[in-house]
This record gives structure tokens, sequence and C-alpha cells, in this order.
């Protein structure tokens, strides 16, 4: 048993009020936990660790319905956990920088730091008015230098290690935000914030070398068996990984010192019916014959504000244009025609691809618009008839049409043509990924500084860790148009050494400050990132917590900056979340609560009207966590209704008088009925917390357990309240992570010193369970005639006996010849008569 440290809670007189007044109890409980400091914790060895964690919020300004689902969870799984005796951290902190806060500052005529420091200054109240468990001496801000100069300093080391690096780059760039955006930002060609059109550019953009990990993120997937299989599988698909052939076209002539070009592929049995070769708008090629054709330069412009989102880019028109270059089969040498595409993005492969239409829908779709050949190379592997004309046959099967190659199939035609493509030298056989570099840089200002000088003769080197942090000034003063770091020429301004250097003005990309903080909240120090030895006690994370829509990128970016840390010593372990849950969206009226479709439900009202309690039961009651919660009205009325009656039950329980020492032999049939369900109830509800994580039904079974202690109230005996008075502290004590203020002020009423937080998890008792009587079935040529109640461990020809004696039955085997009994034990009596 744990060693529980805690002050006795001094109890005067301790007499129920009549009433349920949850601003009162939920106000003392609160007080308790900040007086007592509850939560705050410490590296304890002594102790099984529990880290439970829930993303940290972006400080909008105030709580929704998805933070409170999102708290609420987290939350009773850190107070189940306490309660088994763990050591548990549940910390709290603040996703802080971002283009939202820019925005929100111009709107509101204020410098972005003030507007969110006040946010978190309120959304803090609001999470602790909900009673949230969390140890906020570990609370992080991501835009305060205290984070972010560690953040600054780590890139200096990835630069050391060549894991970080600067190049010219193909963007999505948003002239109104004047910043970049991420392919997933980018909806219908334009920006998903300012719905402005958006534009390809090229510009020096900083990276971080993911793809070096590729591998690594891709196989240590299986080391994550209690993820989401969904969320695994989106990563696995992300990372891309794939076995193909590079091959090398020659052009017939050269142009501007360009003789050749690349292409990866994945289907090397289609070679053969390669018709012609597509590049994107922003390859060199391109580009070299776009100085000398006004008509592809004008196409290329247009291809740089198109979206490339995936999705958009698959329904798309296939857009593309002769650039009159030939080039040869890699195998056959026989001229095909280069054209650009606007299907084809420079960032993927080499930016170029080998047509094959008669076995590739996008080269299809893109020859029958601009009347080029289409060759069939590949056949039904069952005969079946292809017709081209209606689409591309995108099957692997046996090759045809393709000379010495006929006949073989998939794998034997890749070994076979790519042994040929070897041979030539114009072909290898590699591994790529999908995956490309994380791109780092933002051109706007609320976000952290690049750690990077930019030398008077060119280059760069990186802050030294003495002039660490590069401080963003606050105070400052937003136009809407340029970041204030860029248009400030003194804050560029520093030196090095003596000799005058010029500060890098990007930012960093936000996914950076939230792929660690979850370490910081471990292992807090001033005078390092990491402190290791209590982020190795606390790591990885537990339980995680948060929405599916961060599946890819946030916890991409988290496994991958975890692995980086453990490389430069930081920690330990290779994954940073052992366990997670993927929480719903809440809905209203069948879809997703937001400010723009005014279905919002305001958590600060509820909690002045009802209590935070009952806002935390009903939304944990309405729906299992990893589904979407229907917000009703209702449903919050009925959970307020459950609290009262929980109230009165105990209320009314104790105005009965003292129970005394609790006997179970002494106990009656009424009496083992009611124990025993407080004992079915407790194995329930532990599993539903524990293994099944599915709350809803523990709340149920407590539900179901408080009808059963009002339809068998027995208060005219002691042992009569001592079996009520267990059933209402095991009801109590087992709500307690869901609804904390009130459980906390009844288990005082139920005579306790020590608070319901820090009690030791009830234990189901296995003797209590044993059913004494069991109810079983009777019947008569399979019909049901009557129900038997038997002792439980009557043999089979005691029920038989037992089933022959019920006078209903007999009414229906009078004057009958028996034909035979069968017994299914716990179960049913049949009697099959002639």
């Amino acid at each position: 048993m744990p060693d529980f440290s805690f002050n006795p809670i001094p109890q005067p007189d301790i007499r129920m009020k009549d009433l349920y007044n949850p601003s009162e109890i939920e106000q003392q409980a609160q007080q308790y936990w900040e007086s007592h400091k509850s939560f705050e914790v410490s590296e304890d060895t002594s102790k099984e660790k529990f880290y439970c964690l829930a993303m940290f919020p972006y400080p909008s300004g105030r709580l929704h319905m998805g933070h409170v689902r999102n708290y609420t969870i987290t939350d009773v799984i850190a107070r189940f956990q306490r309660m088994q005796g763990k050591n548990v951290l549940h910390p709290m902190g603040w996703d802080a920088f971002g283009l939202p806060a820019e925005n929100a500052a111009i709107k509101n005529n204020t410098a972005p730091a003030k507007w969110t420091y006040a946010n978190t200054d309120y959304m803090r109240s609001q999470l602790k008015e909900l009673g949230f468990g969390f140890d906020w001496t570990r609370e992080v801000t991501t835009c305060k230098p205290d984070y972010y100069r560690w953040e600054q300093w780590f890139f200096t080391r990835l630069y050391e290690k060549g894991l970080a690096y600067k190049k010219v780059s193909a963007v999505n760039w948003c002239p109104n935000d004047q910043t970049v955006l991420a392919n997933e930002q980018v909806v219908e060609g334009c920006c998903w914030r300012c719905d402005t059109p958006v534009e390809r550019k090229e510009i020096p953009q900083w990276f971080i070398r993911i793809t070096d990990y590729a591998e690594e993120l891709l196989k240590d997937l299986d080391k994550l068996p209690h993820w989401p299989e969904q969320v695994r599988t989106m990563q696995k698909n992300w990372i891309g990984k794939s076995k193909g052939v590079q091959m090398s076209f020659d052009l017939s002539a050269p142009i501007a010192g360009h003789d050749h070009f690349e292409v990866y592929t994945t289907r090397p049995d289609t070679t053969m019916g390669i018709t012609y070769v597509t590049l994107a708008a922003e390859h060199p090629i391109a580009l070299a014959v776009a100085e000398h054709n006004p008509a592809l330069a004008e196409f290329i412009q247009e291809c740089k504000v198109q979206s490339v989102a995936e999705a958009d880019m698959a329904s798309m028109e296939k857009k593309g244009m002769d650039t009159g270059l030939k080039a040869l089969h890699p195998i056959t040498r026989e001229e095909v025609p280069v054209w650009v595409g606007n299907y084809v993005l420079m960032d993927y492969g080499s930016g170029a691809v080998m047509a094959v239409p008669g076995h590739d829908q996008r080269d299809w779709e893109f020859a029958r618009k601009y009347d080029l050949p289409i060759k069939q190379v590949v056949a039904s592997k069952d005969g079946e008839e292809i017709d081209l004309n209606t689409a591309a046959f995108v099957e692997k099967g046996i090759l045809v049409n393709s000379g010495e190659y006929d006949g073989l199939d998939f794998n034997a035609a890749f070994e076979a043509l790519s042994q040929t493509l070897v041979a030539a030298g114009k072909g290898r056989v590699t591994t790529n990924y999908r995956l490309r570099d994380w791109g780092v840089s933002r051109q706007r200002y609320w976000g952290a500084p690049i750690p990077i000088f930019n030398l008077p003769d060119g280059g760069e080197i990186p802050v030294p860790a003495h002039k660490l942090p590069i401080l963003l000034p606050e105070d400052v003063v937003m136009d809407g148009v340029q970041s204030p770091i860029k248009a400030d020429v003194s804050w560029k301004k520093d030196e090095l050494d003596g000799q005058a250097v010029e500060r890098e003005t990007d930012t960093f990309d936000t996914f950076m400050e939230s792929s660690w903080y979850y370490a910081r909240y471990a292992g807090p120090s001033s005078e390092s990132m990491i402190d290791s030895d209590k982020a190795n006690y606390w790591l990885p994370v537990d339980q995680y917590v948060g929405g599916i829509e961060h599946a890819i990128l946030h916890l991409l970016y988290a496994r991958f900056f975890h692995k980086l840390m453990r490389d430069e010593g930081l920690v330990a372990c290779d994954e940073p979340f052992e366990r997670l849950l993927c929480q719903g969206m809440v809905l209203k009226d069948g879809t997703k609560m937001s400010k723009s479709k005014g279905n919002t439900v305001d958590p600060a009202e509820l909690i002045g009207q009802y209590g935070a309690d009952t806002v935390r039961l009903f939304t944990m009651f309405a729906a299992p966590p990893e589904q979407s919660l229907e917000w009703t009205d209702s449903g919050v009325e009925g959970a307020f209704r459950f609290l009262k009656k929980l109230w009165k039950t105990v209320q009314t329980h104790l105005a009965a008088g003292e129970p005394g020492e609790l006997n179970p032999a002494e106990l009656n049939d009424t009496q083992k009925d009611l124990r025993r369900k407080t004992h079915e109830t407790i194995a329930k509800v532990t599993d539903d917390y524990g293994r099944r994580q599915t709350f809803n039904t523990a709340i149920a079974a407590v539900m179901e357990l408080l009808n059963e202690v009002g339809r068998n109230a027995d208060r005219a005996n002691e042992q009569g309240l001592s079996v009520e008075r267990e059933a209402l502290e095991a009801a109590v004590q087992v709500l307690a992570p869901i609804v904390p203020h009130i459980c906390h002020e009844l288990w005082l009423a139920l005579g306790h010193s020590e608070p319901v937080l820090d009690v030791t998890w009830p234990a189901a008792d296995e003797e209590a369970m044993v059913k004494s009587s069991i109810t079983l079935v009777a019947q008569v040529n399979g019909k049901v005639r009557a129900k038997l109640e038997a002792p439980a461990d009557a043999d089979k020809d005691a029920l038989e006996k037992l089933a022959l004696a019920d006078p209903n039955v007999q009414k229906f085997i009078a004057d009958k010849m028996i034909r035979k009994i069968i017994v299914v034990p716990g179960k049913l009596v049949n009697i099959v008569v002639a």
C-alpha cells in the first residue's frame, strides 16, 4: 500500500447540507488541492511512475468543449492511476507561438505577446475551475525565452551534425500572410486562413533531415502496439517506403548544360510502354526551355498558383505543354517527347516522371487530352480483356508487347528490366521514401528566431551558446504586411568576436515547439534543455491523448525529434509515447462545434449553471472517448440529476444512523445481493478505466449500483447499514476520477479524514461476488413455463427435481410421458414430453 502523506481535513461538524450546491463544494475542493499542492510531483524511484499527457492547447482565449473533453479524459486516467498507488505526472502548458496570434493582434490592435499572455492567464483559470489535477509547477509556455532558448541551442547542435541545412526550395507562398504554407494548408489553391490565392515561390529555407530517420521511424511503429492501428497506418503511408528503379533519360540535344534527367519508378515492368516523359514546372530543363518560349513560361507561371495538396492534385484537370525536346528511351533508345505537366511536382522524386498512359491513370488522362500514344505492355493475369479506351489498366500482370520480356510477371519483369538498365548504365535499383525533409522556416514574426548568423561574405554559422537565446522582441506593432523583425534593421544587427553579422529573420515552424514539450515537462531545468535524469524517470509518456487530426505531422515530428534527442544523449528511450488515445470530436446537431457554425457551447456558462462535475460527467458518459460526442442539453441535465441523486442518497444513508462492522456471515439474501453488486461494480469499473478506457460504461455501472442501493435499502439493522455504507463508499471512490469535487465532499461526509484523492482504489472481493443462488428457466418442449431460484451449487438431479415440482410446469406435463430432461447448468431445464 502506498504511503500517502496528507494533513487531516478539519471536521468540526460533518452534517451534510440538504441540497447539492456545486459552486460551494467545488470551490472548497479546489482550495484544498491548491493549498496542499496535491498534484505537484517529484521523481520517486520507490514508486511505479505513470506519465499522463494531453496535447497542449493553443491559447486562443477561451476553452471550448473539445478542450474540456480532452483534458477530462487525461484527468480521469491520471486520478485513477494515482489511486492505483502510482506516482503520476499530469502537466499542462501552452503551444503559444503561431500565425493566429499575429492575426488576432492585428485585429485587436495589440501585440501578439500581450494577447497570448492574457489568454493563457484566462484559460489557466478555466482549467482550474474544471478541477483538472495538473502539476502547474511544470507549466511550459513555448513563446517564453526559457523554453525556446533550448530549442535554438538544439538546432545549432543539429546544424553542427549536418542534420540541419539551408537550400533554395519551391514553397507555397501566401502573399497576404507573407508566409510559407504546407501543402495541407492550401485549399482549392487558396490559403486555409485568409483564402488568398497561393503562389509557388522559390526562397531559401531551413530544413532538418528527417529522411535520415525514415527507416527507423517506419520500423519503430512496430514498437507501438498500443497506438490506434489507423494512426500507425497513416504514418506508414506518409513515410511511404518503396522499392523501385532510378533511371536516366538522355536528351537527344542538350540544352543550357543539361544533357539528361532522372526519373524514379516503382513499376519498371512498364518501361517498354513509355510513350512520353513529363517534367515538373520548376524542373531546371523546363525553366531553361521557358527562357526562349514565352508560352511555356506563361504555363509555368500558371502552375505556380495551383494547389499542390494531394486531394486537389488527384481531382484537378491535367494540363501540359510540349517543350519540343526529345528524350531517348533508356533501353530502346527511341525518341519520346518531353512535356511539362501540372500534375508533376518538383518536391517529389526527381521532378520528372516516365509516362506510361496504358498503365497509369494520370498519364492516361493526360495522353487522351493531348492525343499522345497509349501502348499496352501489361495484360491481365487471368486473360481478361483490357480496354484502354476507357481507362488505364493499373494492376500488375503479365508483360506483352515488350519484346524479350514478354510473358514475365511483375517480379520477374522487375528483375530483368532493372538488370538491363543497370548493365546499360541507365538505372539502379533503389529504395525511396515518400517522406521529404522537414522544412522548418517560417517568414512570420511570432515564432522562435532561427539561431543562425549570416556572414558578410556569404555563408552562415550557428549562433554560439553564449549568445543564446536570440530574443524575439515582444513590444512590437503589427502592420499586417511584414514581420517586425524583418522590418527592423537594428534587430538584424549583431556581432561575433568583433565581426558584424546579421541575424536570420525566419522563425521556426511551431511544430518544432510541440515536438519536445513533453520532455521539458518531464525534465525541467534552467541549466539545460532537459534534465536527463528526471526525464528518463518519467519517459516515455504512458498515456497520450489528442485528436486524430495530429496523426501524421505532430506525432511524426515528435517521434523524430525524440530520436534526435536520444542521439544527443538527452533521453534514453526510442519512442516518446507508449499508448495513444485519439478522442472523438464534440458535435452539436450532427456537426462539429465551431465558432463559424455558431453551434458552440460555452463551458464557463455550463459551470456556472450546473458545476464542473456535471460538465465532466456528461462528457465522459455521452460516448466512449474515441467516438464523436453528440451534445445534448438533456444529457447535461441528466448528469446533474444523477449527481443530485448521489448527494441525496448519501445524505439519507447518514441520517439513518451509524453502521456497525460489516460481517458477511450475518448478511441476509438481500444484503448479500447488494454486496455482490458492489464488488461486481468495482471489478467492472476497474477494467473499464484501466484496460478498456470506456468511461461511459463505468459510469453506467455505478448508476446501476446506486439504483440497487435505492431498491434494496435495509436500514433496520447495523448490517444493512454496513452493506449500504460499503456500496456508497465504493461508488464515491470509483466516481472520484470523473467527478472529483462532489466525491471529495462526500468522502469527508462519510467519516474519512484523508481526501479521496489519496485513497487506495478499492479491490473487488471475489468471495462477495459468488452467487448463493441462481435464476434459471424451466421449459416444457422448449417453451418457457417457469423461472426458478436454485442454490448456485445445485447438481443436475436437484435442478431436475426443482423443475418437476414447480406447479406451472406440472400443469404442462400432467398425464404426459416424459421422454427426457435436458439440463444446461446455470441456464435452463427443458422437459421433453410426448
